[in-house]
């Protein structure tokens, strides 16, 4: 394929999906990430789109929001390590949310094997996902339903929150930063999003290398309330989501990296048991206590212990969480 040819099917691709993976441009045009970054630049330097880390998105500063048909296409495999792993985070007989996404879609899906598990949820998608899982009891919101992403979402999804306590809420969304947390492009998405994070003692956020470093327009989640970030490795050569993720282990939030390479550890699944290689996972331990922010919620916990520490136990606790 010439270049011109490829540089086309690239923009096309972009046209049609608002924002696609480097990986999956250079799947479809069978050809390299190196090539594929360099048409990308190309394409940049005309103006027709722009480019985000590990990926291109249509021009004008923020993402817009992909609908499902596309969505599901992109970052498959990174989506079903990111499951596999987020999985061993549910222990039996938990409460949880599950919020609307892909990768919670995917998420949903493991979570039939965990018996006694409660999951309150305002996606379609991953009430379908459970809906034959016997041990499992699916409690979905009120709302209205939005089509693109198969989500119930207005004032009717919030209110049916309202009073709801569960031990840990698993959020996707449009994109990650250090500075501002998780953002989604729609404002209706993004205020049910906030009520399912009220409800939950913790947040663990789903999210591929491709949404580390993108900012979209309406924040859900604050950094500084995500306790634990499930991902995947990112590429060698994609600097700019190893600093993020660097960021975000610096302001407190464990990051745990589904199929990571050289430096991953075996990881313990809730009930003790071993976590199998692909699922294994490297924890970046945190640096320092985290705060609670006013207004948020008396429930709501980071993963770090709030107060201060003396360095001794700060190193104890690090190295805890190191054999762990």
């Amino acid at each position: 394929m010439f270049a011109a040819e490829r540089r086309q099917l690239i923009l096309e691709m972009v046209r049609a999906n608002g924002a696609v993976s480097l990986r999956e441009l250079a799947r479809v045009v069978q050809t390299s990430e190196v090539t594929v970054r360099r048409d990308v630049r190309a394409l940049e330097a005309e103006g027709l789109l722009d480019r985000r880390h590990g990926g291109a998105v249509l021009p004008g500063g923020f993402t817009r929001e992909s609908g499902f048909p596309q969505k599901s296409h992109l970052a498959t495999a990174e989506k079903t390590a990111i499951a596999d792993l987020a999985a061993n985070f549910v222990e039996e007989g938990e409460a949880i949310v599950v919020g609307a996404g892909t990768t919670t879609q995917e998420l949903a899906r493991r979570l039939a094997r965990v018996p006694g598990l409660t999951v309150v949820t305002n996606s379609l998608l991953v009430a379908q996902a459970l809906a034959h899982a016997n041990r499992v009891e699916v409690v979905m919101t009120g709302g209205t339903l939005r089509g693109s992403n198969y989500a119930l979402v207005g004032s009717g999804a919030e209110q049916s929150l309202h009073g709801l306590r569960v031990s840990r809420a698993f959020l996707s969304g449009s994109g990650l930063t250090a500075e501002r947390g998780l953002s989604t492009s729609n404002m209706l998405s993004a205020s049910v999003d906030r009520a399912l994070v009220q409800a939950a003692a913790e947040v663990v956020v789903l999210a591929d290398h491709t949404k580390l470093g993108t900012d979209t327009m309406f924040q859900t989640v604050p950094t500084d309330l995500i306790t634990r970030l499930v991902t995947d490795e990112p590429p060698a050569h994609d600097d700019r989501a190893a600093t993020e993720l660097q960021a975000l282990a610096d302001q407190g939030v464990q990051i745990a990296v589904a199929g990571g390479q050289g430096g991953s550890v075996g990881a313990a699944g809730p009930g003790g048991e071993s976590v199998p290689a692909r699922q294994q996972r490297r924890d970046v331990p945190l640096p320092g206590p985290r705060r609670q922010v006013p207004g948020a919620g008396g429930g709501l916990r980071s993963a770090a212990m709030l107060g201060e520490q003396s360095p001794g136990a700060e190193r104890a606790r690090v190295a805890d969480l190191r054999r762990r």
